[in-house]
């Protein structure tokens, strides 16, 4: 009778869906009851940020160690100018192909083995990211170039399975407080990588020149100018094995999680009296692209727009440069540093964003056409890039405040507030057993405009 119901129900297709109904259709489907819905649960918010956390401290930990790279790179012209895009386009490449391909298998998915196989993954990554810190010192600037893009590719279909197994996961649990805890945890992601990289890089004194020339010449090329900033490798050897401590800190959390809610879902079921014990996976309907799409199209526009212009920011990152004479500059303002720093502003700033979508005033989940306008208009961020200090030629503002504070704090903001706000309210817009589906789609379309971005990067001037 339940069921003859829902269908004489009428259809709104992009209509946020009230409390009510959603509770209606978990009573309707007693094995798809949720242990969270019976109560917020500070564990597992934690346990949700650690898994943003997780999540994009790869990607982040890539952008943060440009100098280091820039010095393993800095025999080869060719490397040194163009590894950044090439990150940035192997990583949301493969992210968004791994993305596609697990959007499309909703029927039977594990979402719990997704995150521990990324995890694990991340893992071993990280631990060969170290090691080469170490050993394999004589390598070739190409030799690098191929292992670390190697690394990118790992990692990010890594993402690609942590960005598909947890947003679906929360999705299922219907408390928008945990999806934003994932939000969060994915802004500390870019705050923690730079300061770590900072200190990291004040507290170990650089090598002699003369090392450095040595390891740098071995393509027969000339380095390209400006000279890229001295890092010692024991900065990058002790922020790399953060990274993997990370990766094994957020694992057992996980582990710790399936099991608590596991144990959970077997009490509520006890307690209910419920006797239906069809599997989940063999109860989940594949929800098709196309309908998802119907019901979320504002959302999905903004995010992706949202996403696709902010993958500028890390190439101008990479260039802009101090605009205090060399002499002049204290350590913090040196390239090694200043670079790591702009990154913690922007990332700062996107921080900030997305604990803004907690505020009940600021939201703007129900009115997505507005998103998708806010969105569009961060195009003037790439435009302020050019008014700063590219590769030290001078700025047309002669202010760091101005390149830190009103360029990188700002962009990361609308970044954070615009994106979370998205991906929170995705589940306000489409039916209760819709919702993984859906947390899966918006993070595809998220994945979608990233890529796009970073293969507009290569267009980049400066």
């Amino acid at each position: 009778m339940d069921r003859l119901r829902k269908l004489w129900q009428p259809e709104q297709p992009y209509e946020p869906l009230c409390d009510d109904t959603a509770d209606s259709n978990d009573h309707d489907h007693p094995s798809l009851v949720k242990p969270s819905k019976a109560a917020f649960s500070y564990i597992n918010y934690t346990i949700f940020l650690l898994l943003g956390i997780s999540m994009l401290w790869a990607w982040n930990m890539f952008l943060a160690a440009g100098p280091y790279f820039q010095m393993r790179f800095r025999g080869n012209a060719w490397i040194f100018e163009n590894f950044q895009a090439a990150e940035i386009s192997v990583s949301t490449a493969t992210n968004l192909l791994s993305v596609l391909v697990l959007a499309r298998l909703q029927a039977n998915a594990s979402y719990p083995k997704r995150i521990v196989s990324s995890l694990v993954i991340n893992m071993v990554v990280f631990l060969l990211l170290s090691l080469f810190t170490k050993a394999f010192l004589d390598i070739s600037a190409r030799g690098y170039f191929g292992f670390l893009m190697i690394a990118i590719f790992s990692a990010s279909l890594a993402t690609g399975l942590c960005q598909n197994g947890v947003f679906a996961y929360v999705s299922g649990f219907g408390e928008p407080r945990y999806t934003q805890g994932i939000m969060t945890g994915q802004a500390v992601a870019g705050v923690l990588p730079c300061i770590a990289q900072i200190v990291s890089v004040l507290s170990v004194s650089s090598p002699d020149n003369r090392q450095l020339h040595d390891a740098s010449s071995l393509d027969n090329k000339s380095p390209p100018s400006p000279a890229p900033p001295e890092v010692h490798p024991n900065s990058a050897f002790s922020y790399f094995l953060t990274a993997t401590i990370i990766s094994v800190i957020t694992l057992l959390a996980f582990l710790y999680f399936v099991a608590r809610t596991g144990r959970q879902s077997q009490v509520l079921q006890n307690v209910s009296n419920l006797e239906d014990t069809t599997d989940e996976a063999e109860m989940r309907k594949e929800v098709p692209l196309l309908v998802l799409l119907s019901k979320l199209r504002w959302l999905a526009s903004a995010v992706f727009l949202t996403f696709a212009i902010t993958m500028v920011f890390p190439v101008f990152t990479q260039r802009i440069v101090s605009v205090r004479s060399p002499s002049q500059q204290p350590a913090i303002l040196q390239p090694a540093s200043f670079i790591p720093l702009a990154f913690l502003f922007w990332n700062s700033g996107d921080l900030v964003g997305r604990l803004l979508t907690a505020l009940p005033s600021l939201s703007l989940v129900h009115r997505p056409k507005l998103l998708l306008l806010l969105a569009a208009s961060r195009i003037i961020f790439p435009g302020l890039y050019y008014l700063c200090n590219i590769r030290g030629r001078g700025a047309v503002v002669d202010s760091d405040f101005f390149y830190l504070v009103v360029v990188q704090l700002l962009f990361g903001l609308t970044n954070g507030y615009l994106g979370s706000t998205c991906m929170i309210g995705a589940g306000e817009w489409v039916a209760t057993e819709e919702r993984e589906a859906a947390g899966g789609f918006m993070g595809l379309c998220l994945v979608a405009g990233l890529t796009a971005g970073s293969l507009a990067s290569f267009l980049v001037g400066g």
